[in-house]
């Protein structure tokens, strides 16, 4: 099975070619206005949370707020996120129609972030 075909497969490509994109980018233009969120920063910080809520729904846990970070870092916070959402699947005890559709929709939302920023 080719496993860029999985959701969980998915995920980590599009987590990588996510953040590679945030991380290619330069300060001011991490930090310049950008609709309908302040900024590209707070857009990515936006799909961070998204992908650390999902993580959380996974493990059974509350939402946290993740933190505010230099618009330089906002790479590697979906690279975080990223990586703990995968890690949640992997040992997630909900069912696995369940984690394939957090997944896919994780995958979702950084593909829209990456189109657009």
């Amino acid at each position: 099975m080719d496993e860029t075909r999985s959701p969980a497969g998915r995920l980590v490509v599009e987590v990588g070619r996510t953040a590679d994109r945030l991380r290619s980018m330069g300060v001011a233009r991490l930090g310049a206005a950008f609709e309908p969120e302040p900024t590209r920063a707070a857009a990515a910080r936006a799909v961070a949370q998204r992908l650390a809520n999902a993580a959380a729904d996974l493990l059974g846990d509350g939402h946290r707020a993740v933190p505010v970070v230099a618009v330089s870092a906002a790479g590697d916070q979906v690279a975080v996120c990223g990586r703990d959402l995968f890690d949640a699947a992997s040992v997630s005890t909900v069912p696995s129609g369940v984690v394939d559709a957090t997944l896919t929709d994780a995958c979702e939302a950084l593909l829209d972030l990456r189109r657009r920023v």
